[in-house]
């Protein structure tokens, strides 16, 4: 199976502009989420799909000082970028592995395993482990087949094209879809980065383990004994997908 990986990423955010290119343990954010998809091993390449607006000239400037691919699109017509990614590559993918540039503390043990388990099912068209959620926000993987991602183009309308594959997980009954999940439930954690408090949390996870991907047990373990960090974003409530 040939995949291929996008990362979306832009300047823009309501409640924290420029989180993407923020420098975390000697990195921008956008850096380690295109290190830890690679160091999976799973992705025959890579792409960051960014938008046509000026404001996002520096996040093209930062792909081309890592090393890794950009194409640019539609500021809210995210599905819309994603295709123009496949449309403007030379070879075909048979899977697309989506990820967001505010996951700086991404696993890529469980890119593997995501992608692992979506290879050995070949009537999968979807799998996601944010279905049913037992992950932490923030450590979530997504996987489309590509010949799906092009079927809702046809499809998708408003929200659905902002959030690329909520068209598929919406629609159960005419795709398979798969929600995966792990134990122990970790979703009480909110390791993603959306507004200053989860900077905190996060800046103080980098400064514990370093410059590394972290796997998730051993990321709950270390928090389970810091409640002191944890409550930082708690209270932090995630956007309706209608809203995001």
């Amino acid at each position: 199976m040939r995949t291929l990986g996008i990362v979306q990423a832009r300047m823009g955010s309501s409640r924290l502009p420029g989180k993407v290119l923020r420098r975390l343990g000697g990195r921008t954010v956008l850096c380690r989420v295109v290190g830890a998809a690679r160091d999976s091993g799973v992705l025959d390449d890579l792409v960051v799909a960014t938008t046509t607006e000026e404001v996002d000239d520096p996040v093209v400037a930062e792909c081309e000082a890592i090393g890794v691919g950009v194409h640019r699109g539609p500021v809210d017509d995210v599905l819309s970028r994603f295709l123009g990614v496949l449309d403007a590559g030379a070879d075909d993918y048979d899977a697309v592995l989506r990820f967001t540039a505010d996951c700086p503390l991404l696993d890529p043990e469980l890119i593997m395993l995501a992608a692992g388990v979506f290879a050995a099912t070949p009537s999968l068209d979807y799998l996601s482990t944010s279905i049913a959620r037992t992950l932490p926000r923030g450590l979530d993987v997504e996987i489309v087949r590509t010949e799906v991602l092009r079927e809702i183009d046809k499809l998708a309308t408003e929200h659905h094209r902002t959030h690329v594959t909520s068209y598929v997980y919406s629609h159960p009954h005419d795709y398979n879809v798969l929600g995966l999940t792990l134990q122990p439930d970790l979703s009480h954690l909110r390791l993603t980065l959306d507004t200053e408090d989860d900077w905190r949390l996060i800046e103080a996870v980098v400064a514990h383990f370093g410059d590394r991907p972290v796997p998730v047990r051993a990321l709950a373990g270390w928090l389970a004994g810091r409640p002191e960090l944890t409550v930082l974003n708690a209270h932090v409530r995630q956007k309706e997908l209608a809203q995001a």
